[in-house]
């Protein structure tokens, strides 16, 4: 390790670096990258690399490991934390601590027009709606869209729905929407419960109540009593609401809690969101990478990578502060990425302290959960390999299965179990090409012959057991393909389904060469349990993947792919029938009515179409 940081000359490499804002890659000697990082001076950050006493042993083990040091200058901070986190992203560095959200954060959407629409949405915010956000969860969403509902009872039907609706839906009946959609309200009426609820949204609870009040108080005073009781029940409901936040603030503030916290040989960075004053709950995170880093470095890698993609809120509590170095750069970022200053700071106020309190107790939960679920993953594997007598300790699985309807659009799905998960990553779909409809030991065999065609070159992870979803017949063909890539060592077992395919009564098949006859686990066994799930993912993988595709076809088989129809018969099949759904619903004998279409011809279109 020594001899890398040998070849590298520290001193004569930061003689030539700049004290602009930029990122800095420290490579190893294999060319990989080791670290990525971003700085206010890299003149300065880089040298503190190369000092006598490192902050941790796990910095100085990466010191001692580099070859090079790559940098690219930006004109700002803001630009080089961007940088950063992409480069974090598509390299991940092994000293870098890794947050992987590959999901982006949804909002509640409040579209514009006469009749704005309530929904769900998660992208990037445009103009063509107002946007509240972001929610810690869909969940968090859906609530608050329930709530919503119920108060100010607007429209969440897709727009298209609600242009050609002639009678109010459910949603009416139960009084979770005014009707716009037939003109039970007017856009006038309409506008003011959509502004009330972006008020709601935005922290301004008081203010929709006194506005509701004095509808009210101003209804009672014309009896008009129906109009007072709709406002009476918006206002009781809206109470509600108040009371059943445990933790609120009155300021209707947006605030991110993060707390990082390191127990029981794990680390979890716990994001929570106050919006509006409302506490939406909470997201636990365990970063990849993180050996023995601390909660504080934790903290300041979290606040770099997360708030380079997402907008960051009018204040962030943290626990614990990042250095104070860390801590004055991120708040200048987060300034200027934000265009106003937000602080970085620790919990001040008894409300404050209390979502901390809160946020450092799901951390230890979930840190919690996820241990007792290692485990018992653990005691699955253990379990697994010790019934099919493995020799070696299971980590990865793989599990094929095959899915078609009466043999159209075979679809192959493999996934794979790995590190006490499944790992989407690594899942593979394979459409069947050149086989017989329907043959699924062919489709079995070409779907193992694919996967592991690289892996017999030595190319790829090997898997510990491979999974067959099926009898006899599909790990015969499965084994088969492994013996001609010269893999028939891979342990093998398919999963034949019980009696009335029920869950429990399942037997495990060994391919013939094995010699074992079929094995039969009691239902409550942990292996047992463990090659189920396995096995339904599979099989879930499939479906979405054969009904994809079983869609796309037909969404595709329009009259111009029907074979021997030129235009004039196009043409008088649409005069005829009037596009392709009347096409579809025609029998033979009606489409050798069309002019131009003889009875073989009206065969073969339809043969085509069904």
């Amino acid at each position: 390790m020594a001899s890398a940081a040998k070849l590298f000359d520290a001193k004569a490499f930061l003689a030539t670096l700049t004290e602009l804002p930029g990122v800095y890659r420290m490579i190893g000697a294999d060319g990989c990258v080791l670290y990525v990082g971003k700085a206010k001076n890299l003149k300065k950050r880089v040298a503190s690399y190369f000092r006598d006493n490192l902050p941790s042993p796990r910095t100085a083990h990466m010191v001692s490991q580099i070859a090079a040091v790559e940098t690219t200058a930006t004109r700002t901070e803001a630009e080089a934390l961007l940088l950063e986190n992409n480069l974090i992203k598509s390299l991940s560095p092994r000293y870098n601590i890794l947050f992987r959200d590959d999901k982006s954060y949804p909002y509640i959407m409040l579209g514009r027009g006469a009749y704005p629409r309530l929904g769900f949405f998660r992208g990037n915010p445009d103009r063509k709606a107002d946007y509240f956000g972001p929610y810690p969860s869909s969940g968090a969403v859906r609530e608050s869209i329930h709530l919503l509902q119920k108060m100010f009872r607007l429209r969440t039907c897709e727009d298209t729905v609600f242009a050609n609706r002639s009678r109010p839906c459910l949603l009416y009946q139960i009084k979770r929407c005014s009707g716009p959609c037939v003109g039970l309200i007017g856009p006038d009426d309409y506008a003011a419960d959509a502004q009330l609820a972006a008020m709601f949204l935005s922290g301004k609870q008081q203010e929709v109540t006194r506005r509701l009040t004095a509808a009210m108080e101003a209804a009672s005073a014309q009896l008009a009593f129906e109009a007072a009781a709709l406002y009476r029940d918006q206002i009781q409901s809206l109470r509600q609401v108040q009371e059943k936040q445990f933790v609120s603030s009155s300021k209707g503030e947006d605030v991110d809690i993060v707390v990082a916290i390191r127990e029981n040989g794990l680390l979890c960075v716990n994001l929570a969101m106050v919006r509006g004053g409302r506490h939406l709950g909470d997201r636990p995170l365990f970063p990849g990478n993180a050996g023995e880093s601390t909660a504080a470095e934790a903290m300041a890698a979290f606040i770099r990578q997360h708030y380079a993609a997402h907008p960051a809120p009018a204040r962030l509590l943290v626990s614990p502060l990042p250095d104070e170095e860390e801590g004055g750069e991120s708040a200048a970022t987060l300034a200027e990425l934000a265009g106003r200053r937000t602080p970085i700071q620790e919990g001040r106020t008894l409300t404050q302290k209390a979502w901390l309190d809160m946020a450092r107790q799901n951390a230890r939960l979930a840190i919690l959960a996820r241990n007792q679920a290692t485990a018992q993953q653990e005691e699955r594997l253990s379990a697994l390999q010790e019934v099919l007598q493995l020799p070696e300790p299971v980590r990865r699985i793989e599990c094929f299965d095959i899915s078609h309807t009466m043999g159209e659009k075979a679809v192959a799905s493999c996934v794979v179990y790995d590190g006490n998960r499944m790992k989407k990553s690594d899942y593979r779909r394979f459409n069947m090409r050149d086989i017989t409809p329907g043959d699924d030991y062919a489709a079995m065999r070409q779907a193992v012959t694919r996967r592991y065609d690289g892996l017999s070159s030595g190319e790829g992870a090997a898997p510990d057991l491979i999974l067959i979803d099926g009898g006899k017949g599909q790990v015969a063909s499965a084994w088969g393909a492994l013996a001609d890539l010269g893999l028939a060592h891979l342990p093998m077992v398919g999963v034949a389904k019980g009696e009335a395919r029920k869950a429990g009564l399942e037997s495990l098949i060994f391919p013939e060469a094995d010699g074992r006859p079929p094995l039969n686990l009691p239902s409550d066994h942990p292996a047992l349990h463990l090659i189920q799930e396995v096995r339904d993912e599979a099989h879930r993988f499939a479906i979405t993947g054969h009904r994809a595709a079983r869609g796309k076809a037909r969404r595709t088989s329009t009259l111009e792919s029907l074979p021997g129809v030129g235009p004039a018969r196009r043409k008088a099949l649409v005069a005829r029938f009037g596009g392709i759904a009347g096409v579809l619903a025609a029998s033979i004998g009606q489409l050798a009515e069309v002019p131009g279409i003889s009875r073989e011809m009206a065969e073969k279109i339809h043969s085509a179409l069904h």
